[in-house]
């Protein structure tokens, strides 16, 4: 599968365009790709797609921000086939239903560029939004990982096949918008006589009335049903980021615009290792032995164990950088590293031939604190420890 342009890229953009601007970019691209414009062209078909796409991440506020800090990555359901902005498998009329306006009306593309639509055309539903929090251990933050789930939502009547009528006799033509889900009004008012079009109040946007309802969902077109979702959470996911499983959420009515999942991540404690940013923290506790004479000792990693070198004369409050053994930028650029930080372990207690040796150590040279200029300044060093 070809690797997914940039949004801002395919609208011709950049990061600080206004609202207004990729609107106006967005509209360029569809108006020149549009299928009515380009029967049977396929690649004109993938551009107004790739355009839809784009601009469906980059007008969400929510969807944006994370893209801008996350690309691809923040978005999952983006880019994983099919028309991969909408989580793939979206029709080109499930495009038009969402982005009409876009056009100048909200109804057919035919309307919109003949201008039979202005201003008019069928509502198109969409389904809610579905939101869970998901536990990740530290090394599916390190290494990424794809989880399944079972969600209880609305899903597609299975008898009536969303269409929340008995049978097809029963779908009628609404009788007060004559189909177009619309109806229009005239109001006198200081400046005159006035037109608005409002949504149907009778079949509420549809255009059409149904006679007798499906005894299945009762009319409503939508029943509730357990589903498994299979989604990938990006290594490098941290504390309270969210990602968007775009059409994962719950069905819409008449076969509208279904919802997204919105997947919230927090992580498990891990035992031995803390996080700091991309900067994994471990603690070594070696003894007064080992810090004089130096030794080898193992810390723990997402990737097992690691041998470590601890030279002689090490101090206690050294720290050890293991570059590139943390945790993966989210887009994939660099990693942070394992900061070992060296603990010299004084025993609070000591038998009696212990405290002789010490005894004889207390007056040698070598025992007798001399700190350089650098280890003098602790507050300093502190202060300089992790960058």
């Amino acid at each position: 599968m070809a690797e997914k342009r940039d949004y801002y890229e395919v609208l011709g953009v950049n990061k600080n365009s206004s609202a207004d601007e990729i609107k106006k970019a967005y509209r360029k691209l569809a108006l020149q790709y549009h299928p009515d414009r380009n029967p049977g062209d396929k690649q004109a078909e993938e551009k107004f797609k790739e355009a839809a796409e784009a601009y469906d991440v980059l007008s969400n506020p929510d969807k944006k921000a994370r893209y801008d800090q996350f690309g691809m990555a923040g978005m999952n359901g983006a880019g994983q086939g099919g028309f991969g902005g909408f989580g793939g498998g979206f029709s080109m009329e499930d495009i038009f239903s969402r982005f009409g306006d876009i056009f100048g009306g909200g109804g057919s593309p035919f309307d919109a560029f003949f201008g039979g639509g202005a201003g008019g055309g069928r509502r198109t539903s969409r389904g809610s939004n579905l939101r869970i929090r998901v536990k990740l251990t530290l090394e599916e933050v390190v290494k990424g990982t794809t989880k399944t789930i079972k969600l209880n939502k609305d899903v597609v009547c299975p008898e009536c096949h969303g269409k929340g009528a008995k049978s097809e006799a029963d779908i009628q033509t609404c009788d007060q918008c004559h189909g177009s889900g619309r109806v229009t009004k005239v109001v006198n008012s200081l400046f005159g006589r006035m037109q608005t079009v409002d949504t149907c109040p009778k079949c509420g946007g549809s255009g059409k009335v149904i006679k007798t309802p499906c005894p299945h969902c009762h009319g409503s077109g939508l029943v509730k049903s357990a589903e498994e979702i299979t989604f990938k959470i990006p290594a490098g996911m941290t504390e309270g980021m969210e990602l968007t499983v775009s059409g994962k959420g719950n069905a819409a009515r008449n076969g509208g615009v279904p919802g997204d999942l919105l997947v919230s991540v927090s992580e498990e404690a891990h035992p031995e290792l803390q996080r700091d940013g991309n900067d994994l923290i471990y603690t070594l506790f070696i003894s007064i032995t080992d810090a004089v004479l130096g030794t080898t000792a193992e810390v723990p990693s997402v990737d097992g164990h690691l041998r470590i070198k601890i030279e002689p004369g090490t101090q206690s409050g050294k720290v050890l950088r293991l570059r590139g053994k943390g945790i993966p930028e989210v887009q994939g650029y660099g990693c942070g590293d394992l900061m070992v930080y060296v603990q010299v372990w004084v025993p609070k207690k000591v038998d009696k031939a212990e405290k002789e040796i010490l005894e004889k150590l207390r007056t040698s040279k070598n025992f007798t604190p001399s700190p350089t200029k650098d280890e003098k300044n602790f507050f300093e060093r502190m202060k300089n420890l992790f960058k």
